[in-house]
């Protein structure tokens, strides 16, 4: 039987194409190799106040991304996590294992609570529910952008705590990153990750964004100094626009080095744009088929949670099993 994989993505902001080359087209490549579950995650969207509205069209609006994306729902299942509620009962049982030090310690908490005045006790607890989500199906394979990877051994250290406790009962998973395309930078500021809460206005290309914005976008993307691409000694700019192209091609270094190597940033530029516009029209115009009639969206998530939902149950059965929790 093959390996079962498990990730997801929170419905807020506007995906841009780091989620995807870090996330989306991983997922899309690996999907039929193993049993595949992909999750839209509302219910970490909330630990910051959502327009309720705006929340339920954005988690819509991401598993249309995710099929347009390339993630074929007759194969995997594709659902939101508020309509499977074991995804809450497992994350109180680790919130009540996973010491306060563990959570602390988390560099997204840290980084996100110092930007807010106040901050909600389930930002703290965010990763307690994020093992929630992969060890409910037993996931052996969770494939995650780079940002993720802390959180991932974090869930490995909860499983393997609960399994020390209570007896073997959860899969340890492992982390899957991509071998190219891992860590997107803004486009403004190549030392950041580019991010879908990030102000500036050219920091990131969205999925959905039409070829002329793309190519503005592109054009004013932070280079350096020098005329043109020096491969072997690119500056940030430089070398996140050659790992965009390169993530978007599937081209070997040595070929990247071909093409690139001594091209003025006039056309280097322009080539990279017109890479990003030739894998995203395709893209977009499955997204506008599918958003054109909101109702089959609506079926394919309802059909993803009837997929997943008996082995969410299967897992909190012996779940309450081991830990005494009263089962009648």
């Amino acid at each position: 039987m093959n390996k079962r994989i498990f990730s997801g993505m929170q419905p807020t902001g506007d995906l841009h194409i780091g989620n995807y080359l870090g996330a989306l087209k991983t997922w899309a490549r690996m999907q039929y190799d193993y049993e595949p579950i992909f999750c839209i995650v509302d219910q970490h969207a909330i630990t910051v106040y959502q327009d309720p509205a705006e929340l339920q069209r954005k988690t819509e609006d991401v598993a249309a991304l995710y099929i347009a994306a390339g993630i074929d729902p007759e194969h995997s299942a594709i659902f939101v996590q508020s309509t499977v509620p074991a995804h809450v009962e497992l994350a109180w049982v680790f919130t009540c294992i996973t010491p306060f030090g563990w959570l602390n310690r988390m560099t997204q908490f840290k980084a996100k609570s110092g930007q807010q005045e106040s901050v909600g006790t389930g930002l703290l607890c965010y990763p307690a529910l994020m093992a929630a989500d992969i060890l409910l199906y037993q996931a052996g394979i969770v494939p995650v952008g780079e940002d993720q990877a802390q959180h991932l051994e974090l869930t490995r250290d909860i499983s393997q705590r609960f399994n020390a406790l209570y007896g073997e009962t959860f899969v340890v998973p492992e982390t899957r990153l991509p071998v190219v395309g891992a860590r997107i930078m803004g486009l403004d500021e190549p030392a950041e990750k580019m991010s879908k809460s990030a102000p500036g206005a050219n920091h990131a290309v969205g999925l959905l964004d039409p070829p002329n914005r793309i190519k503005k976008l592109i054009s004013r993307a932070v280079t350096d100094s020098k005329p043109g691409v020096d491969f072997e000694d690119p500056g940030a700019g430089v070398r996140n626009l050659l790992n965009i192209y390169q993530a978007f091609a599937d081209v070997t270094n040595d070929e990247m080095k071909e093409k690139f190597d001594g091209m003025r940033y006039g056309d280097f530029k322009k080539t990279v744009a017109e890479m990003i516009v030739s894998h995203l029209e395709p893209m977009q115009k499955k997204y506008e088929e599918l958003t054109a009639d909101r109702d089959v969206i609506r079926g394919i998530l309802k059909k993803g949670a009837e997929r997943v939902t008996p082995i969410a149950h299967a897992t909190m059965d012996l779940v309450r099993e081991r830990t005494g929790l009263y089962r009648g």
